[in-house]
């Protein structure tokens, strides 16, 4: 492995790779060897960034959520454009269809990575408690424009819509969009 290369951005260079392993290999390929690998770099590049192997996992989960926390602001933004279907589809599949599902199952995999984050994440399952809050943010916009109905549960349907959301990526290569619209369009039918 070549030593003295710059890396731009290693740390986002060292989540891309993981990001990349963890797609397509899975949680337990996640090794502090293979993302230096993937991301062609010396092993003593993530320890430089990190202080150990789960330090980085952390801070990949951390950056991965902040990524769903803009995702959320944007989806917000979107209240009282487009239909309230098409942007629920569009938020699920950007959320699950990127590495979401993979970091659920890295966490449950990895009992010292959960526990780090516990100390900084409000309890639930990271990433999937800021998704639910995502989609029950954007359903508050929508409800108080009018388009959701006064009376609606947003806290049950975005755990609907996310827990089955995350069902149908969970496991699955390519989940058919017709899946994701008939969740949607079936959980929001009468408060719409």
């Amino acid at each position: 492995m070549p030593t003295g290369v710059a890396l731009r951005d290693a740390r986002e260079q060292l989540f891309d790779a993981a990001e990349r392993i963890l797609l397509r290999d899975g949680p337990n390929a996640l090794t502090s060897r293979a993302v230096t690998t993937e991301a062609g770099c010396a092993k003593g590049v993530l320890h430089r960034h990190f202080t150990d192997f789960d330090a980085f996992l952390a801070e990949l989960v951390l950056d991965r959520i902040a990524r769903v926390e803009a995702q959320g602001e944007a989806l917000r933004a979107a209240a009282g454009s487009g239909s309230v279907a098409d942007n629920l589809i569009g938020a699920l599949t950007e959320v699950f269809e990127s590495v979401a599902v993979g970091i659920v199952a890295l966490i449950t995999a990895r009992d010292e990575l959960r526990a780090r984050l516990r100390k900084v994440r409000p309890p639930g399952v990271p990433l999937a408690t800021e998704a639910m809050v995502m989609i029950s943010g954007y359903l508050k916009a929508e409800q108080d424009l009018g388009r959701i109905a006064a009376g609606a549960d947003l806290d049950a349907l975005a755990l609907a819509l996310v827990g089955g959301g995350h069902l149908l990526f969970a496991g699955r290569e390519g989940t058919p969009p017709e899946e994701v619209a008939k969740l949607v369009t079936t959980a929001i039918a009468g408060v719409t």
